[in-house]
């Protein structure tokens, strides 16, 4: 690599860039004729990263900056090196050598060349690109991703108006980088604050993703071999915890988003009149995408029974769920006083109704007493309280239908002495009855 490095600093900077790919594209293809996984040693990595990071190799040297016009170039030169080299393993090492994060200096230049690369192959569609971008979120720590997650997001959400139209059509392209983009996202908007609830270009086109092709979100799932213990501080194989965080928290985040100043320390009947909640748009796209994910969670049962996995992995982890109560429960009773009843209620039905399907299909493993603990704190819900309490004896009333279950204010010991009696009005159209999710133990009606 010394000879390299030499013949190199001969050279200007473009030149320089162009040629480290080169030797590297023959050292690694070398490498692999002999090893399945070579090892990425420093010293590829350090000539990568003077030669393309500009990151000087001595001490107290003061590192070169490409002006905007090199900078494009380098991109033009990066792109069509991956998407001229045929053979996948040799651009995924190269590209892991160029990209993955090492915990130094160079780590800021590599980040954002990396988003402005990836932004590049967004818009002038090279898939090959996209494909490698997929396999390092798959690999890289989650504080790296969502970085890249951003920049994607400020290109083409924020920056330009409609400039989210390019990015729409990597759908049919690479629906594997789709699938990572998904789980990026969903990591990085946690609606935790007013600035981290999602754009509304970006919600419209996740929706339409999904709604257009539901087994979208599972693609890293289905095509990754499954370690026994995933990895802590990486993107989850799927970004189901993600969607259903925002479906469930959406409501109560913009409620929160639009609360009334105080007055005189009150809050006056105008001013909570004036501030509703999220604007109709908003609110048909998150039930949609709720519509999807329960749709997705039903699909789990037989891809996790195929992959012997059912009963012994948990796509949707428990322990991602108690900070997302604790988060509803902290913003019911910050939004409280601001008569947000309703979307409290919604909040807590979309976790009512995802909790059970999760829990129907296997992609969440607990106990009914593991959700009786977690949810004990929150507002009262009829349909939390009906999932907590599980499947209840089937009563020999004969008014009662198959899989009914009693009211949920009945004493347990009273189910058989008062019965319940099914709601006498038709249901809406749009909201399919129990035949909706076969096996679910009571007739099931997605949120809107």
């Amino acid at each position: 690599m010394s000879d390299i490095r030499h013949s190199l600093l001969r050279r200007d900077a473009l030149s320089a860039a162009k040629e480290v790919l080169y030797h590297l594209d023959i050292y690694f293809s070398s490498q692999l004729q002999s090893a399945p996984l070579p090892i990425v040693d420093k010293g590829p990595v350090e000539l990568l990263e003077e030669f393309v990071f500009q990151v000087p190799k001595e001490r107290g040297a003061q590192p070169k900056r490409l002006n905007s016009l090199q900078e494009l170039q380098l991109l033009e030169i990066m792109c069509s090196y991956f998407q001229e080299q045929t053979k996948d393993s040799v651009r995924q090492i190269i590209f892991s050598s160029l990209f993955s994060p090492q915990g130094n200096k160079a780590d800021d230049s590599r980040m954002s060349l990396l988003g402005k690369l990836v932004s590049m192959a967004v818009a002038v569609c090279r898939i090959p690109v996209l494909e490698c971008a997929a396999s390092w979120l798959q690999r890289t720590p989650v504080v790296y991703c969502v970085r890249l997650a951003r920049a994607l997001v400020d290109d083409y959400c924020c920056l330009v108006p409609g400039s989210v139209q390019t990015l729409k059509q990597i759908f049919s392209a690479s629906p594997r980088f789709c699938c990572q983009f998904i789980t990026s996202v969903t990591a990085l908007y946690d609606l935790s604050s007013d600035d981290l609830i999602p754009p509304l270009d970006l919600l419209e086109m996740i929706v339409n993703w999904i709604f257009e092709d539901p087994r979208l979100i599972l693609i890293t799932f289905l095509n990754t071999p499954i370690a026994a213990n995933l990895p802590i501080g990486f993107l989850e194989l799927t970004p189901l915890t993600g969607l259903i965080r925002w479906c469930v928290k959406a409501p109560l985040a913009h409620k929160r988003k639009k609360k009334p100043p105080l007055a005189n320390g009150h809050v006056t009947a105008k001013v909570i009149k004036d501030s509703g909640g999220m604007d109709r748009d908003s609110h048909l796209l998150y039930s949609k995408l709720h519509l999807s994910v329960l749709q997705v969670l039903m699909m789990l049962q037989v891809h996790l029974t195929e992959k012997n996995l059912y009963g012994r992995l948990g796509l949707i982890l428990f322990d991602h769920m108690v900070p997302l109560v604790e988060e509803i429960n902290r913003l019911a009773d910050e939004l409280n006083p601001l008569n947000a009843s309703q979307e409290i209620e919604l909040s807590l039905d979309r976790l009512a109704q995802a909790l059970q399907v999760a829990m129907a299909s296997g992609a969440l493993l607990c106990t009914r007493d593991d959700l009786r603990t977690l949810c004990s704190r929150l507002p009262h819900n009829n349909l939390l309280q009906l999932v907590i309490s599980g499947p209840v004896p089937q009563s020999p009333h004969a008014a009662l239908p198959p899989g009914f279950y009693p009211h949920i204010h009945t004493p347990p010991l009273g189910y058989g002495a008062v019965p319940a009696h099914p709601a006498t009005h038709p249901a809406l159209p749009t909201h399919p009855g129990h035949t909706f999710i076969s096996g679910m133990t009571f007739p099931f009606r997605p949120i809107r």
